[in-house]
């Protein structure tokens, strides 16, 4: 962590931001405050956040929309914290652009967990050439995947998968993101191609498949590369 790493909150609850003042201040954080979606934006941009944890039940306009409007410009981490517990809100946060997703009431510590997990990973970005997790090494320039310091002789579409995932490590991906990433609009409602690819990716990279290290499953939701 740097120090001068700047997390902004947007959230209406008054306990909610009260608590997040303390625990993330105590955490070596420097912490800004917003209530509502407006002063959530303007906050943003002059305060230049190295991350942001947002909530969905925002008084003046809906978290997606304040969400929409951060991923015109703003590239760095977005956790949401919300009461939505729901599939659907929590796929629509996440293909909306948000890296993570946590419901109320939330523990501190796994909260401070998630955004080391996204800070570690706000500058691994889809420019960089070589991926390194672990024993596994994606090598985006030369097209190739050793584990172990083995070649490891993927399809194309494993391989673009594969890196799809390893680019956004850390971040869940949705069913619908991937298949319309990999394969294109026209099968985003077609999960089964995911099950089978993941399956054979899984065969290839991870010493177990049945208790894979790397592609980690969301349930109902998608998928998570993972250090």
């Amino acid at each position: 962590m740097n120090k001068e790493d700047t997390i902004l909150v947007i959230d209406d609850e008054l306990q909610i931001r009260r608590l997040l003042q303390i625990s993330l201040s105590a955490n070596g954080y420097k912490v800004i405050m917003a209530e509502d979606g407006k002063s959530g934006l303007r906050e943003a941009a002059t305060g230049l956040p190295n991350l942001i944890l947002l909530d969905l039940g925002l008084p003046d306009q809906d978290g997606l929309s304040v969400l929409n409007a951060l991923r015109e410009w703003y590239t760095k981490p977005i956790i949401i914290l919300s009461v939505r517990k729901s599939e659907e809100d929590i796929i629509a946060a996440l293909d909306s652009g948000a890296n993570d997703y946590l419901t109320k009431p939330f523990r501190p510590g796994e909260l401070l967990a998630r955004i080391r997990a996204a800070m570690r990973i706000g500058d691994i970005m889809e420019d960089d050439p070589v991926i390194i997790t672990g024993d596994l090494i994606v090598d985006i320039s030369k097209h190739t995947v050793h584990k172990n310091n083995k070649l490891i002789k993927l399809t194309n579409t494993e391989y673009s998968l594969l890196t799809l995932l390893a680019k956004n490590r850390g971040r869940v991906l949705t069913h619908q993101f991937l298949l319309k990433e990999t394969w294109g609009r026209n099968y985003q409602e077609q999960t089964q191609y995911l099950r089978v690819f993941v399956a054979a990716l899984r065969k290839k990279i991870e010493d177990n498949p049945n208790k894979p290290k790397y592609l980690q499953t969301e349930s109902g939701i998608g998928y998570r590369f993972s250090e």
